[in-house]
């Protein structure tokens, strides 16, 4: 009660925030104006966008929320619970309206990057830092047509376009147990004097803090560091070259088990390199790009040695077309080649390498039946090696009545299994199965939105989602196999938007449930969420201007596994702010997060960090 009456306080005390000034970044951006950037979404063309769930956060949200990787970003939006197996470095999972982790495709720059060489092919955001991160995208839905397999709830984008400001930051935690975290950040961009636009970014980050096991002792630390390169160069006024390098490294210690917190060691490497073209001319554009990216992951606690290697490579090509005024269609191929290599040394030595291969092609079309009734088809067609052909389509109508839009979307996922689960190996024995078949699903969704004025607006979107043949380890967990129970999740998800001059504010709201056919609940998976993120500009006489950023969410009680049986873990009221102002031309923050200092496993076993302090100085130069 007390927690919550805290959290009232800060309400009634304080008024809204302003949004960031900065424009969206034109495609012919050749003076290097800093800009917000905001894509297409993939397999789309100008007239069915209306039926795209996409929520965009800038990297001036980042800066005024004060994250520091993407676990402090995703957690804010509503229909994401994100959980973290222990300290910072540490396996870090996203649910995406109940749906499993490896059920949202991570992708950079619109190039799916999941990790094929992890258990079930999902990505580790433990991994992943916002400091060289331009924009995160996140689509809520099944979303296979746009960007196929493993996107059966969602996708989450990383854009790592050119930063024009030009800054060095530093930053440094003091937590109440004495650990710490610090970091480091640079970000520098040039045009050359032919036209070429090169922007560098790099941050390290160190911490060091208690075992994350629930009443452990032992001191656990991490190191991460992250360097992203851009280039662009405009060839002519209808055609411009990019291409981007993004390389991270964690070195960390984990925890073995629930009751095991030694000094176990994980090393984690990942690098991706894109190129591609970007071609405009009247009614259509082209977007061709090249991609690759590997993974390098080693585990060693002492007793035995695990080392896991990816590789993937990625080429793909995509042109959308207004036809008229009227209708607009396009259409795109992508072809990608997976490699993986699994070795074990200790109780139980095994060595497996495999590959895969799959060939999307893809169409879509939208068509403006008025002024005010929008029909939009995708469709999508995979050719996998494992699994043969697979078919994945969306069908949305969007109308628009005044003030209020309404609209409906029926929509199909798959997600092929991964390298490990064909071929994988690890030390308890378990090993690939060849036969498996791809998981899929099936998605209804009604989403209403009014807009009461020009500033205020309510969002709402009701879902259901049946998965068939999920994946999972057989009962003597030597294998992977289909499962023959379904799935179900329904949820119904609110937002109330208020965007004024100088404030902002965002209250919302999520309802869901995810549950086997036979009624078994699925672990980790809330039914109930609520918050609100809040932010103002002050124009202080006595302090002159500055800025305020404040992150409510409640998240309520969930299953999970907490070393012997299935418990109900307690809900949580997560409090956080962030203080920032301009002084001579540097840029001083402070930040609390988890003010009202509450103390929770999420997952169960590993208990999260209590109340924090982080102070931070930023150089524009």
């Amino acid at each position: 009660m007390l927690k919550k009456f805290v959290f009232l306080f800060f309400i009634s005390f304080l008024n809204f925030f302003n949004a960031s000034a900065l424009e969206n970044c034109k495609w012919d951006n050749k003076e290097g104006i800093p800009c917000v950037t905001v894509k297409k979404t993939p397999n789309s063309s100008i007239f069915n966008q209306q039926g795209i769930n996409k929520t965009v956060i800038t990297k001036q949200d980042i800066i005024n929320s004060g994250a520091i990787d993407t676990n402090d970003v995703l957690k804010l939006i509503p229909g994401l619970d994100v959980f973290q197996s222990g300290q910072m470095g540490q396996q870090t999972s996203v649910f995406t309206r109940g749906s499993e982790s490896n059920h949202t495709l991570v992708l950079l720059n619109g190039i799916a990057i999941n990790d094929q060489s992890v258990t079930d092919g999902l990505h580790d955001f433990g991994q992943d830092f916002v400091q060289t991160i331009q924009q995160i995208e996140v689509y809520k839905g099944s979303n296979g047509a746009h960007f196929g397999p493993s996107a059966i709830a969602g996708a989450i984008n990383f854009i790592t376009d050119i930063d024009y400001t030009n800054t060095y930051s530093v930053n440094g935690f003091l937590f109440q147990n004495h650990a710490r975290n610090n970091s480091v950040n640079g970000n520098y961009s040039k045009i050359t004097e032919n036209g070429w636009h090169l922007n560098l970014k790099g941050t390290t980050t160190q911490s060091e803090t208690n075992s994350a096991i629930a009443k452990g002792h032992e001191d656990d630390s991490a190191k991460n560091f992250q360097l992203n390169f851009n280039s662009v160069k405009w060839i002519n006024d209808k055609l411009k070259f990019k291409s981007t390098f993004y390389s991270r490294r964690t070195k960390a210690d984990y925890d073995g088990s629930a009751t095991d917190e030694k000094g176990y060691v994980s090393d984690n490497k990942m690098y991706a390199f894109q190129s591609g073209f970007e071609h405009k001319f009247k009614n259509f554009e082209d977007n061709l790009t090249f991609h690759y990216h590997n993974y390098d992951r080693e585990y060693d606690n002492a007793t035995y040695l695990d080392e896991y290697e990816s590789e993937s490579f990625v080429i793909k090509g995509e042109r959308s077309i207004k036809a008229n005024n009227k209708f607009s269609y396009g259409y795109g191929s992508e072809y990608k080649y997976d490699w993986g290599a699994f070795e074990n040394r200790g109780s139980y030595t095994a060595s497996t390498k495999g590959h895969m291969k799959d060939f999307g092609f893809f169409v879509n079309a939208g068509y403006k039946i008025n002024e005010n009734r929008i029909l939009s088809i995708y469709g999508r067609s995979d050719d996998h090696n494992t699994t043969d052909r697979n078919q994945t389509y969306k069908l949305n109508f969007t109308q628009i009545l005044g003030q209020f839009k309404f609209g409906g979307t029926n929509s199909t996922g798959l997600r092929n299994p991964s390298l490990y689960e064909l071929y994988g190996s690890d030390n308890y024995g378990i090993g690939g199965n060849i036969n498996l078949k791809p998981e899929k699903s099936k998605t209804n969704e009604l989403y209403a939105e009014y807009n009461f004025s020009e500033k205020l607006k309510f969002i709402s979107t009701a879902y259901r989602t049946k998965i068939f043949d999920r994946i999972e380890s057989n009962s003597a967990y030597t294998r992977h196999e289909n499962e023959l129970i379904d799935i179900n999740q329904e949820g119904l998800e609110s937002e109330f938007l208020f965007n004024g001059n100088n404030q902002n504010i965002s209250l919302f709201t999520n309802f869901s449930k995810s549950r086997k056919d036979n009624g078994q609940a699925q672990a980790r998976r809330p039914d109930l969420s609520y918050g609100v993120n809040y932010s103002k500009k002050f124009n202080s006489e006595f302090y002159g201007p500055f800025n305020l950023n404040l992150n409510y969410k409640y998240t309520g009680q969930f299953i999970d596994w907490d070393g012997s049986a299935n418990s109900r873990q307690k809900s949580t009221d997560l409090l956080d702010l962030s203080i920032k102002k301009n002084w001579f031309g540097n840029i001083i923050s402070f930040n609390i997060t988890n003010l009202l200092n509450e103390r929770f496993e999420k997952p169960a076993t590993y208990s999260q960090d209590g109340r924090q302090f982080r102070v931070g100085l930023k150089k524009l130069y």
